[in-house]
């Protein structure tokens, strides 16, 4: 569960923390300036909450009209749906709308590895090159694949976890 901020653009009102769209609904409601008037507008921002939820708030660029979907994808959402929509929307630059778009409409390729030598050596173990004999195998320069792969991949790092990707 993620724990947000409601904060006023109003001078003379107070904010508010809230986990839930019905939370938020309720205090907004009963919040007043100090002249008695209802606050109608308010910066959201994220106080708690796990790491990846974090960059996803900051991905997708959570404001007031859009807070309920995001707290909902949160719940529902594996890390790895995650995962993807920060690349896709904060990397390469995919738009998100929480009415038409899901997690699977992105093509963006992720690999959990330290780095793109290690990326390199996985796609040889599985045959990306086609078969390679060990006796050949042992000679590859995986250096070189890496510095190759670095056309097409980027490294970056989401909530501590260092991952390979490529947008599709």
């Amino acid at each position: 569960m993620s724990t947000l901020y409601a904060q006023p653009y109003d001078f003379y009102a107070a904010g508010f923390y809230f986990d839930t769209a019905e939370e938020y609904t309720e205090k907004a409601a009963n919040n007043r300036n100090s002249y008695g008037e209802i606050v109608e507008e308010y910066e959201i921002q994220f106080i708690d909450g796990e790491y990846i939820d974090c960059a996803l708030f900051k991905a997708l660029g959570i404001h007031q009209g859009n807070f309920g979907p995001y707290l909902q994808a949160c719940d529902d959402w594996r890390e790895d749906e995650k995962r993807k929509v920060i690349l896709a929307v904060g990397e390469c630059r995919y738009t998100f709308d929480f009415a038409t778009v899901t997690p699977d409409n992105f093509e963006v390729d992720i690999y959990e590895v330290e780095n793109l030598k290690e990326l390199a050596e996985q796609f040889v173990d599985e045959g990306l090159f086609g078969e390679i004999p060990q006796s050949i195998a042992n000679y590859l320069d995986y250096d070189a694949i890496a510095r190759d792969l670095g056309f097409d991949y980027t490294e970056t790092e989401i909530a501590g976890t260092r991952l390979i990707y490529r947008c599709a």
